[in-house]
């Protein structure tokens, strides 16, 4: 079955490409450009609708199958911007036979027509929704292959030891190479730490890929709204030297360097009788609890208090960035607990609290091999659970049970980029030993 749909985003544009995907795709397209088509050229072509309206001038692309995207024939038409004419067009492919594509379904396909593993298909997605040019360059090595070779190497000598154990285990009176078991011991925990190192650098950097989130908290009256509308330029949050005036989470996005940014201003945290400002706290902690960064931000025209001790000790239990913030210090200094914090004024200027959380967020750029999604991470953590088992089971010799969990181990590690086929087994077997020829 054909399929089609509009590549570029929806709205104005100087162009809009439409793609068109199956074994019929030439067919169809020949229907509305009247013309012959060479593959992977560039021709200008006049597009018709079935009754011979004009529908618009377009730049036309054939890519003959197994060389396309999707590893089928593909048409792209190359149209003027805006929707009317992007969408003549489709309704007229519809008309001749093709359906509108599902969300993600020109990837799938090519995936399943092998022009793609799992990886770099996820790797494309994360690239359009990069929220910085760390993570578009993270996800470019990913898109060049990078993390399949390093899927893909451990994947296979994996393989290599499941087939030494597999031959162990039904050919038990041939010689084996003496310091086999060792070996394997050695590359089973080196293995172990690769796993948990990616998964420790994925997780540590995620918004590098996501997107980081920064939430200013603080007790009432600190200021916090106010840095927020001094580091987005404009008056976003009400501010007032009425404590509790915020009562609800405020979220905003910024750039900083070449960072996008999610900044959050809370509720101030103190203790309190109202229903309405006890929740809007809970917001703020929450808030806290789910970023990346945390602005803690204090009075440093005052003397500290209790609230501040108390936002300071809960600051002490959170697992991330802190940047300690001491506002107001256009005024007298007064504050008197010792912190190493960045002083600044929000009514006059922010800019040492913007250097610094982009200094921050330089430090997190990597060129070390990322995963890019949730599923990839949650699959190199039960492989590396079920290689640990497998260390365990070999001390013991239980060979079947050590079989078992390396078989897991190689499905887990494998899902991330593709699924072990069962003669890659045995093409192992056979070409590693010989086995009664």
């Amino acid at each position: 079955m054909n399929i089609v749909a509009l590549a570029t985003a929806y709205g104005v544009g100087s162009i809009s490409i439409i793609r068109l995907s199956g074994a019929n795709s030439y067919e169809l397209a020949l229907k509305l450009c009247k013309k012959p088509l060479t593959p992977r050229q560039a021709h200008l072509r006049k597009l018709y609708d079935s009754e011979s309206n004009f529908l618009d001038e377009a730049i036309v692309i054939y890519y003959k199958a197994p060389f396309s995207f999707t590893g089928e024939d593909v048409v792209e038409f190359q149209t003027h911007g805006g929707l009317v004419v992007a969408n003549l067009i489709i309704d007229e492919l519809l008309k001749l036979g093709a359906r509108a594509a599902s969300p993600g379904e020109f990837s799938k396909r090519a995936f399943l027509n092998s022009k793609m593993d799992l990886a770099k298909a996820e790797s494309i997605q994360a690239l359009i929704n990069a929220r910085s040019e760390g993570a578009a360059k993270i996800l470019a090595r990913v898109m060049n292959g990078e993390l399949s070779d390093f899927v893909g190497s451990l994947r296979d000598e994996l393989i290599k030891i499941l087939a030494y154990t597999e031959t162990c285990i039904d050919y038990a009176d041939d010689d084996l190479p003496a310091d086999i078991l060792d070996k394997t011991k050695e590359f089973l925990l080196s293995a172990s730490k690769k796993l948990e190192h990616i998964v420790h650098i994925s997780n540590s950097k995620k918004g590098l890929i996501d997107g980081y989130k920064v939430a200013i908290i603080g007790k009432p009256n600190v200021g916090k709204s106010s840095i927020l509308n001094s580091l987005l330029h404009y008056q976003r949050a009400i501010i007032s030297d009425i404590p509790g005036t915020t009562r609800d989470t405020i979220e905003e996005q910024i750039k900083v360097g070449t960072h996008l940014v999610r900044i959050i201003d809370t509720a101030g945290i103190r203790e309190t009788k109202q229903n309405i400002e006890a929740i809007g706290i809970e917001y703020s902690k929450k808030a806290a609890n789910e970023a990346d960064i945390v602005f803690c931000v204090f009075d440093s025209s005052k003397k500290s208090s209790e609230e501040d001790t108390q936002i300071l000790n809960f600051i002490s239990n959170l697992d991330k960035k802190v940047i300690y913030v001491l506002n107001k210090a256009d005024l007298d200094f007064k504050f008197d607990i010792d912190l190493d914090a960045i002083k600044i004024s929000a009514k006059t200027d922010t800019t040492a609290l913007s250097l610094a959380l982009e200094e921050y967020l330089n430090s997190q750029d990597t060129n070390e091999i990322m995963l890019s999604s949730n599923r990839q991470i949650a699959s190199c953590e039960e492989a590396n659970a079920a290689l640990l088992r497998a260390f365990d089971l070999l001390n013991e010799n239980q060979l079947e049970l050590f079989a078992y969990e390396l078989n897991l181990v190689i499905e887990k590690i494998g899902s991330i980029t593709k699924k072990m086929e069962n003669s890659e087994l045995l093409d192992a077997m056979f070409s590693n030993f010989c086995l009664g020829k």
